[in-house]
């Protein structure tokens, strides 16, 4: 039975225990990190994607249980074999949303392609399915993609038996932010991530224009975004 003086101690040596940090070029499993020491593994730049199931809160309150299920599975799935068909890999399932994280030098832009497939496989795929399925309902599923690319660092949280990698940096936590966006838009970088993308994700159409649109990021300190309502085809 853990105790008051148990937590103490651990809460106690996690505060005060120096950091032992080391640079890595593969994102790694929990068991390459202490669990019970104050180790982190270090990427001088990577690059996150969030794929964010858009309303699932009403979805859960107004459709069946199973309704909902099958929105929620037919939507990680596309994304999450999307994430892994253009490189990335996936770290984590929270509720209606994956992460996936890129690195390597051309990251950010299979990330950004990864984004525009997502949103192909949403218009193309999954709904089409769901109104053939469903042909008198009116939900259409909604969805957002928010990518960042920062210096990450990764660490083992939890407890035995019960552990996983928490990721800390700017890229982890303004790509989820970046899905809270309510627009026409449904793919999202930050200014740094489209910095690095190649033309071939900037610009598409015949003749040639730019995907993205920027804006003013006025949620989140003003910075620089580019949001897109392309798709690209699987």
């Amino acid at each position: 039975m853990t105790t008051k003086s148990d937590l103490e101690s651990v809460v106690s040596r996690i505060f005060s225990e120096q950091w032992k940090v080391r640079d890595v070029s593969e994102v790694p499993e929990p068991e390459d990190l202490a669990l019970g020491k104050n180790e982190a593994v270090r990427f001088e730049r990577a690059t996150v994607l969030y794929a964010d199931l858009s309303g699932s809160t009403n979805l859960v309150d107004k459709k069946g249980w199973y309704f909902a299920a099958e929105i929620y599975k037919t939507y990680l799935h596309c994304a999450a074999e999307l994430i892994r068909h253009e490189g990335g890999v996936i770290t984590a399932y929270d509720g209606d949303r994956v992460m996936g994280v890129f690195i390597g030098a051309s990251q950010t832009t299979p990330a950004a392609r990864c984004a525009l497939r997502i949103n192909y496989a949403v218009s193309h795929i999954v709904n089409p399915a769901l109104k053939k399925q469903y042909p008198t309902s009116d939900y259409s599923v909604e969805q957002v993609v928010g990518i960042d690319t920062s210096e990450l660092r990764a660490a083992r949280t939890g407890v035995r038996g019960d552990n996983d990698i928490v990721w800390i940096g700017r890229a982890a936590n303004y790509a989820a932010k970046l899905t809270e966006l309510k627009m026409a838009e449904k793919s999202f970088v930050t200014d740094a991530a489209y910095g690095f993308m190649l033309d071939e994700v900037k610009y598409g159409g015949d003749p040639k224009r730019s995907m993205w649109t920027p804006y003013t990021w006025t949620q989140h300190l003003g910075l620089r975004i580019h949001g897109s309502t392309w798709w690209w085809s699987i």
